[in-house]
C-alpha cells in the first residue's frame, strides 16, 4: 500500500469514532417516509387517523341501516343468541337437524349475557350493539385489505380499493393452495401452521357444539351433506347455472362492474390468483341448484383490488370516475338502507311495545312468508308469536307443501279452518297489504280492525307488499262504537 494512502486510511481510523452531526430535514415528505421507516405506526400497523376514519364511516353505515336484507340475518345469529341467554326464542329447522353451528351466535350470546349481568339489556342496546360489534370487525378488515394491497402493489393502488369486506371458506382455497405450492418448507407449514390452526378452530367448534346440542355432531359435515350432496337448498327456489355469471355477478358489483373488468385487463400477473379465486368461488356455486347474491359476498373484496388497479392507472378520466362511483353507490347504499325493505322492522318497534302495555292478554300472528320479521330477539319479551312454518320436507313425500305454502293456496279457507272458535283468535295479526282483500271477510267477521300501517318498499314483488298491516282485535262493544 502507499505510505501516503496508508498514513491517510489510519487516519481516518481514528477520526472514525467521533458522531457526525447531520442536519435536519424539515420536509413533510421525509418527515413522513422517515416515520415509516422507523415503525411509527398507529392502530393495526397503519395510520391512526386513516383507521379512526375507517371505523367512523363504519359506525355511520351502522346507524344509517335502517333496513332488512335475508332472514338469516336475524335467525341464525341474534335469534339464536336470545334463546342462550334467556331460555326463550326460536329456533328454526336447521337447528333441530343440527346444520348450524352455536360459535358464532356464542359471540352474541357473550354480548347479551354481559348486557344482562350489567342490568341493560334493554330490547335497543341488544339490536344495536351487536350491529356495532360487526362495524369494528368490519372495519378491521377495511384497514387490512389496504395494508395487503399495499404490500401487494404500491400506496397508490391501495388508496384506491374500495372497501367492501366478507369471509367465507371457498374463496380461500385457491390463496391456500398457492401458498402451499409456493412455500419451500411444505411439511414445516403443513404441521406448525395448517394442522393447528385447523385442530384448535375444529375442536372448539366440536366442543361448544357438543355443550349445546347435547351430544357430538359434526355440523359442518350435516351442512355439506344437506345444501350439497343432497341438494335440498332447492326446496328455497332454483336458478339456472349460469344465474351468477349473468345476473348475481353483476347485481353484486353494480357500477363497480366496468371498473372491475378494466382492472383485470391492466392487472399485473401476480394478482391473477385473486383472479382465480373469485372465478374458482363462482364456479363452485354456480354447481348448486339454490342461489343467493349474498352466496357470493366474499369474493367482492376481492374484485375490489382489480377497481383499484384500474382507478389507479386512469389519469384523466380519473375524477369523473370517483364522482360515478361516488355518486352511484352512495344513493344505493341511502336507498337500501333507509328505505326499502324497512317495513318489517318498524313493524316489531310497534309491537314491542304490547310488552309494556298487555303482554300476558295479547298475541300475536305474523301471515307473512316465512322469517319476514325478526322475532324475540327484537321484543325481548315472552309475548305469545306465531308464524307461518315453512320448512324443507326432510322425508321424502312426493307432494309436500309447507305451512306458509297451504296457508296461500287459499287464505281464507284456511284462516276458517284454523280459527274456528273465537277463543283462540290471536290478538293481533300481520300482514302485508296484498293480503288484505283477499282476507277482509275474515278479518270483519271477527272484528279486526286496522290499527297501524308501516311503509316496506317501492317494489313489492309476488307475496310481498309494499306495506306493513297491523290489525287489532276489538271487543264487541268497542267495536261497534
Amino acid at each position: 500500500m502507499d505510505p501516503e494512502r496508508s498514513l491517510a486510511f489510519r487516519g481516518f481510523q481514528k477520526r472514525s469514532p467521533e458522531k457526525v452531526k447531520l442536519r435536519k430535514r424539515k420536509s413533510a415528505l421525509y418527515a413522513g417516509a422517515q416515520d415509516q421507516g422507523s415503525g411509527g405506526r398507529g392502530l393495526l400497523g397503519e395510520n391512526t387517523y386513516l383507521v379512526l376514519l375507517t371505523v367512523a364511516f363504519r359506525v355511520l353505515n351502522c346507524a344509517l341501516v335502517q333496513t332488512s336484507f335475508v332472514p338469516d340475518e336475524y335467525w341464525q345469529s341474534l335469534e339464536v343468541a336470545h334463546r342462550m341467554v334467556f331460555n326463550y326464542g326460536y329456533l328454526t329447522w336447521e337447528w333441530t337437524e343440527q346444520l348450524r353451528g352455536y360459535t358464532y351466535p356464542l359471540i352474541f350470546a357473550s354480548i347479551y349475557k354481559i348486557l344482562y349481568l350489567l342490568g341493560k339489556d334493554s330490547v335497543q342496546l341488544l339490536i344495536w350493539i351487536p350491529r356495532l360489534g360487526q362495524a369494528l370487525l368490519s372495519a378491521v378488515a377495511d384497514v387490512r385489505l389496504y395494508s395487503l394491497m399495499k404490500q401487494l402493489e404500491n400506496q397508490e393502488v391501495a388508496r384506491w380499493v374500495a372497501q367492501r369486506p366478507g369471509a367465507a371458506v371457498i374463496p380461500w382455497v385457491p390463496l391456500l393452495l398457492r401458498h402451499f405450492w409456493q412455500e419451500q418448507s411444505k411439511l414445516n407449514l403443513l404441521l406448525h401452521h395448517f394442522l393447528p390452526v385447523g385442530f384448535v378452530t375444529l375442536s372448539l367448534s366440536l366442543m361448544i357444539d357438543r355443550i349445546f346440542f347435547g351430544q357430538w355432531t359434526l355440523v359442518q359435515f350435516n351442512f355439506l351433506k344437506f345444501n350439497v350432496l343432497q341438494n335440498l337448498g332447492t326446496f328455497y327456489g332454483s336458478h339456472p347455472w349460469h344465474w351468477y355469471f349473468s345476473q348475481g355477478f353483476p347485481v353484486v358489483l353494480g357500477t363497480h362492474l366496468p371498473f372491475f373488468v378494466h382492472g383485470c385487463l391492466r392487472a399485473p400477473k401476480r394478482l391473477q390468483t385473486l383472479l382465480l379465486a373469485v372465478l374458482w368461488t363462482l364456479l363452485v356455486y354456480s354447481m348448486l341448484g339454490h342461489k343467493e347474491f349474498r352466496f357470493i359476498y366474499p369474493v367482492v373484496p376481492f374484485c375490489m383490488v382489480f377497481c383499484g388497479c384500474s382507478l389507479a392507472q386512469l389519469k384523466t378520466h380519473r375524477k369523473a370516475a370517483l364522482g360515478f362511483l361516488l355518486l352511484s353507490n352512495t344513493s344505493l347504499a341511502l336507498y337500501t338502507g333507509l328505505v326499502h325493505q324497512r317495513g318489517t322492522l318498524d313493524v316489531m318497534s310497534h309491537i314491542q311495545k304490547l310488552c309494556q302495555d298487555r303482554p300476558s292478554k295479547a298475541s300475536v300472528f305474523v301471515m307473512m312468508p316465512c322469517h319476514s320479521t325478526p322475532h324475540y330477539s327484537h321484543i325481548h319479551c315472552p309475548l305469545a308469536m306465531r308464524f307461518l312454518q315453512c320448512p324443507p320436507d326432510l322425508t321424502g313425500k312426493t307432494h309436500y307443501l309447507d305451512e306458509a305454502g297451504m296457508f296461500y293456496l287459499n287464505p281464507l279457507h284456511w284462516l276458517h279452518q284454523e280459527f274456528q272458535h273465537n277463543t283462540s283468535l290471536p290478538s293481533h295479526l300481520i300482514i302485508f297489504n296484498v293480503l288484505e282483500k283477499e282476507i277482509s271477510a275474515f278479518l270483519i267477521s271477527r272484528n279486526y280492525e286496522k290499527t297501524a300501517v308501516f311503509f316496506h318498499t317501492h317494489l313489492p314483488e309476488g307475496r310481498t307488499g309494499s306495506h306493513v298491516y297491523v290489525y287489532e282485535r276489538k271487543s264487541n262493544e268497542k267495536f261497534n262504537r
